[in-house]
């Protein structure tokens, strides 16, 4: 609104003048602000107060005619707050420059304007333009320090720059003006959120609630953070209230199918965001989450599509390329095409921090026998299956030779938490700092060979790494393939995985490769009272086979390998593992339409770990999946007396069943095609004694193996630490 001199309100009965209308409009009296400017634009067409203040009435309800009136009253008088409500009636991309132009001409005529800055500095902003829009903030709020609302959209700007400890300073100042500022407390809680500091974030939303409970955006936020919390009912109540106020909020939708689909609702989950996509089709997070539904359904080929979807949406989005590359996996067995991918991916998100890093110069002394420290990396180091394989390293490190330290990147501690932090020489729960910081503290610490457990796979701080913020960096345990990065400069691998002197082989992947001696794997049940039982064949009469992985891995080549076991054996049963709902009935269509009738299929859901484990005593043979093999599913086969036959072949994943029987001495029930996959699977189911002989020695078989053998697997991993050690050692110093 302009500040120009306006003329003295009428006298009774007299003809309006435009204080009489700007009065109406200032106490809400819209209809006779309207009908008054009305008048006075027909007393006088060239009235430039008058066709303002008609522009500010009808910029709610029609924009076009809003900016027709700024755009008279501009012809009348070039008044610099003209030119500010002319900007503000330009909403779409496609007009920003126009508004831009308005807004900088504003300023060259009253050039200690802090809206005109403030809206200036908003347009560069929304465009993506850091560098002009500071300027034009930090003078508006040296104009006007006070002024809550430039605050608020600096703040705001400077977070959507991922600035983000700069727009925490500014909100922060937001708040001290305007301490109810409903928008501050919620943008505030982003920025906490984007720095990993979830127990801040879910306090400032909670106060944000307390002031505003109806705020769609608050309780969006709020269920989502809730949901992070493991608060589920409190998460749900405050999505459905956000879409009973809101219903077309997508953010919302893509939320509530996030919180069915961990309740294991998985229909109702992509329903959810499938509505968010309808309600804007380029939502990236609602593309990669449909894409974990059908993932977590068994339909990997459309989890792809998604999100290759949600790259094109937002080529940036880090999380949808890290869920495409895991997906890959299952769907091929190209790993030269895997590698690709991964390198595609460090090209285009960790690019900036890998130059950055790249002439680091890190301080460890130089010396090939000290007690070297050990840093591990994961998101998981509670109730999860690398729980099986840590525990048994970390129960048994030479802790005077070696110092270890667990980064834990979850913010969920949990009974299996505790007693990995037991075996640590030094245990940091890291979930709430962010990379920056959490690289610095791995300096701090003077880490020497730093391990990511985790890879590309769920909880992934890839941008950590490309910081290289120790001088060894290895990928390990997360699957048997490769980051792409060049900041990772080592992975672990075995002879079975890995055959060596193969140079296709070390082809596939960015990383040097260190083979283990024996196994990639070392495992621990954490279930020892649960023992096997006899042949379930035995008593009833028919082989049950079974594949309890998840149902991503059950690819139509996985099918069509089966289907020869099924021809061969037209008695015999199958039990998978799949979540109620369509993902069963297309899984079942998919069978039958490999020769396997639904009525020789029975489902099982997740279930808890004893009770999954309990499921295989109904299973006779577990049958490995193509070309991703089973890893831990096999071992928990195995361990609960069930041998699993394999099909390897040319990836690491696919060969993942091979290591497993050649350290269990049963190379035998490995192939190499599938037609010798058919041959050993009905072979053993036709030969009911060896198969209960072999269930009735195969978790003895296992305890004598290297792949339980604890104590040997902690002496191989720290030889490979030595040596990748005494090699950065040799190399020259930058």
């Amino acid at each position: 609104m302009s500040d120009s001199p306006v003329p003295e309100a009428a006298a009774p009965g007299a003809q309006p003048t435009f204080v009489d209308a700007l009065a109406a409009w200032q106490r809400g009296d819209t209809a006779t602000a309207r009908a008054l400017c009305e008048r006075l634009i027909t007393a006088d067409p060239r009235d430039a107060n008058a066709l303002n203040l008609a522009g500010l009435i009808e910029g709610p309800r029609d924009r076009l005619a809003a900016r027709a009136f700024f755009g008279r009253a501009l012809a009348v008088r070039e008044d610099p707050g003209f030119l500010v409500n002319l900007a503000t009636t330009c909403h779409s991309a496609a007009d920003r420059d126009f508004a831009i132009r308005a807004l900088q001409r504003a300023i060259e005529l009253r050039p200690h304007d802090p809206v005109a800055l403030n809206n200036l500095g908003h347009l560069h902003g929304e465009a993506g333009d850091c560098a002009q829009a500071t300027p034009c903030f930090e003078r508006a709020i040296a104009l006007a320090p006070a002024h809550a609302a430039i605050h608020f959209n600096y703040g705001t700007m400077l977070f959507k720059a991922r600035e983000f400890a700069r727009a925490e300073t500014v909100l922060r100042r937001t708040l001290e003006l305007s301490p109810a500022h409903v928008d501050a407390w919620n943008n505030l809680a982003q920025v906490l959120l984007a720095t990993h500091r979830h127990t801040e974030a879910l306090a400032a939303l909670e106060h944000a609630y307390t002031l505003a409970p109806d705020s769609a955006d608050v309780l969006t936020n709020l269920g989502c953070v809730l949901l992070d919390a493991g608060r589920i009912d409190e998460a749900r109540a405050a999505l459905e209230r956000a879409l009973q106020r809101e219903p077309g909020r997508v953010s919302a939708w893509n939320n509530l199918g996030n919180l069915l689909m961990q309740v294991g609702r998985l229909d109702e989950a992509r329903a959810a965001f499938m509505r968010a996509i309808e309600l804007k089709p380029d939502f990236a997070d609602a593309l990669l989450n449909l894409g974990n539904a059908h993932s977590k359904a068994g339909s990997i080929e459309e989890a792809i599509a998604c999100y290759r979807r949600a790259l094109a949406a937002n080529p940036t989005h880090i999380g949808a390329h890290s869920n495409l590359l895991w997906s890959l996996m299952f769907a091929g067995d190209d790993a030269l095409a895997l590698r690709a991918e991964a390198e595609r991916f460090a090209t285009r998100h960790e690019a900036p921090l890998l130059a950055a890093s790249a002439a680091q110069r890190h301080a460890n002394p130089r010396d090939a026998r000290r007690r070297l420290r050990i840093g591990y990396v994961s998101p998981d180091f509670r109730n999860h299956c690398q729980s099986l394989f840590m525990t048994p390293l970390l129960r048994h490190h030479d802790h005077a030779a070696f110092e270890i330290v667990c980064y834990a990147l979850g913010t969920r501690r949990d009974a299996v938490t505790a007693q990995l932090e037991r075996h640590a020489d030094v245990w940091r729960d890291v979930g709430e700092l962010d990379d920056a910081r959490l690289a610095q503290q791995i300096r701090d610490d003077g880490i020497d060979v730093l391990v990511d457990l985790t890879m590309h796979m769920d909880g992934a701080r890839r941008l950590l790494f490309a910081r290289r913020p120790a001088p060894v960096q290895v990928a390990w345990l997360a699957y048997p393939g490769t980051t792409g990065s060049p900041a990772i400069g080592w992975r672990l691998t075995d002879p079975w995985l890995d055959p060596a002197n193969a140079p296709e082989i070390d082809a596939q992947y960015t990383e040097r490769s260190l083979r283990l001696p024996d196994t990639f794997w070392c495992y621990d049940s954490l279930a020892h009272d649960l023992e096997p039982n006899a042949l379930p064949a035995l008593a009833a009469g028919h082989i049950t086979f079974g594949c309890l992985n998840n149902p991503c891995k059950l690819t139509d080549t996985t099918l069509a390998l089966w289907s020869g076991v099924f021809a061969a054996l037209p008695g015999a049963q199958l039990m998978l593992m799949a979540p109620e709902g369509s993902a069963r009935e297309r899984l079942t269509q998919r069978l039958a339409a490999h020769g396997i009738d639904a009525a020789r299929v029975r489902f099982s859901g997740f279930q808890p770990r004893e009770a999954y484990l309990r499921t295989y005593r109904q299973i006779d043979i577990a049958l490995d999946t193509f070309p991703a093999n089973g890893h831990t599913t096999s071992l928990d086969a195995l361990w609960m007396g069930v041998p699993v036959p394999t099909r390897y072949g040319r990836s690491a994943v696919s060969r993942a069943g091979l290591c497993l029987l050649a350290n269990l001495g049963l190379p035998e029930l490995a192939a190499a095609s599938n037609a010798g996959y058919v041959a050993a699977v009905v072979a053993l189911a036709r030969d009911l004694p060896r198969l209960a002989a072999l269930r009735a020695g195969l978790r003895a078989r296992m305890a004598a193996s290297p792949l339980m053998d604890g104590a040997r697997f902690a002496r191989n991993m720290e030889a490979a630490y030595r040596q990748m050690w005494s090699a950065w050692c040799a190399e020259a110093p930058c």
